[in-house]
């Protein structure tokens, strides 16, 4: 089991350097994410984009110091309960933000809001808790999962694909995903293909596609699944004869791996290192002096998460024992999201612009998501309808 790491920030270096007890009265986040295996580099992303936002204000978030504690879930559940049972009952965490993936999410789910702490996530969008199950404890800054397949399927249409295979891991992100690409796109699906979550050897899904008629894919195959996807489809010579778009395959974590086999590929999503704005040509900027490489979304959605935080310990005055204020305070979302217009629907997930993305490679070498066009305004996800709150 990993060990847990600790970052005390700001004041709270001070106060262990005078020796005193004041680290206890510190605010403290606990963070779950995937720090180890091939899906390591998402969970990073996440540290250092949250990390990024506290350094940018002196250790602090809303005028208090704060006690970063990062957990491993190790991309296993009952690690990842056991790291966030931790959090809440010996640590005593005033947040929990988390996790890179789904199935993480379920696991810690219960344990978190039914200790009435708040719990945010930077990535994972189940649709499990955006309906019938939604919570006043939680809170998500990314997307609920169905949408970007949503509107991978309006890109599959505006760009005239007719037939189009499908394929992503067999979990709750996945399922998802391929829900949500249904439910858009008006074409034909040629074949629906579920792998197993860290597959690695597409040889034989491959060879369905090959003889599928498909004049494109749609895939959602996270971390290191995408890099070798995209190799090995790469590899088999299918980039002359089908389309390639995807959610979460090719992006900043797994270019670097891709390289130049992803240049030219489609995409859809809430933002890009290249969308044109005042708050994210700073974040881009400062993230990639402090780091050396090109954020995601991963750290972009983990720089929003670190702001929404701030902005309710400061509405709330660090009164955090009032869980309606502060409830109202992180539905609010008094900050500036470094992707343009956000706000939170009745269900706490976001309602946002979604856009095409295609990969391009830089003067410099470097690969990232690029922005091509928005396809759909303040967009709500579909679940939020059955949610009581």
């Amino acid at each position: 089991m990993k060990p847990t790491l600790k970052i005390a920030t700001g004041a709270a270096v001070l106060s262990m350097l005078m020796g005193t007890t004041a680290l206890a009265e510190n605010l403290k986040i606990g963070m779950v994410v995937t720090l180890s295996g091939p899906p390591a580099a998402l969970g990073q992303q996440i540290v250092d984009g949250f990390q990024l936002a506290l350094d940018e204000k002196g250790g602090m978030l809303g005028g208090q110091a704060v006690d970063l504690i990062v957990e491993d879930d190790e991309l296993k559940p009952d690690v990842a309960l056991l790291k966030a049972t931790s959090l809440i009952e010996r640590e005593e965490v005033d947040f929990v933000v988390g996790t890179v993936f789904s199935n993480m999410l379920q696991a810690i789910f219960k344990p978190i809001v039914e200790s009435e702490t708040f719990l945010i996530s930077p990535n994972a969008g189940p649709s499990t808790f955006a309906g019938n199950n939604c919570n006043p404890y939680f809170f998500v800054t990314s997307y609920q999962n169905n949408q970007n397949a949503e509107v991978s399927g309006m890109v599959a249409n505006e760009e005239g694909f007719e037939n189009v295979f499908v394929m992503a891991p067999n979990y709750q992100a996945g399922r998802d995903n391929v829900e949500g690409f249904n439910k858009t796109f008006e074409g034909t699906v040629t074949d629906e293909v579920f792998t197993p979550l860290g597959h690695q050897d597409f040889s034989a899904e491959l060879a369905r596609m090959s003889t599928s008629g498909a004049d494109a894919v749609f895939t959602f195959m996270p971390g290191g699944m995408g890099v070798r996807l995209v190799g090995q489809f790469d590899g088999a010579g299918l980039k002359d004869s089908m389309k390639f778009m995807s959610v979460f395959t090719t992006d900043e974590t797994t270019l670097p791996g891709q390289k130049d086999a992803a240049v030219g590929f489609l995409a859809a999503g809430n933002w890009a290192p290249d969308m044109d704005n005042e708050a994210n040509n700073a974040f881009v900027s400062a993230f990639e002096e402090k780091y050396g490489y090109i954020p995601g979304g991963y750290a972009m959605q983990a720089y929003d998460t670190a702001n929404l935080i701030d902005s309710a310990v400061a509405a709330t005055g660090g009164s955090l024992e009032d869980k309606d204020a502060v409830r109202a305070a992180l539905k609010a979302a008094d900050f500036t999201s470094v992707r343009g217009d956000f706000s939170f629907n009745n269900n706490h997930y976001p309602v946002q612009d979604f856009h095409a993305l295609t990969v391009v490679k830089r003067d410099d070498g470097k690969f990232h998501t690029s922005f091509v066009r928005t396809v759909v305004e303040d967009y709500a996800d579909s679940f939020a309808s059955e949610c009581g709150m």
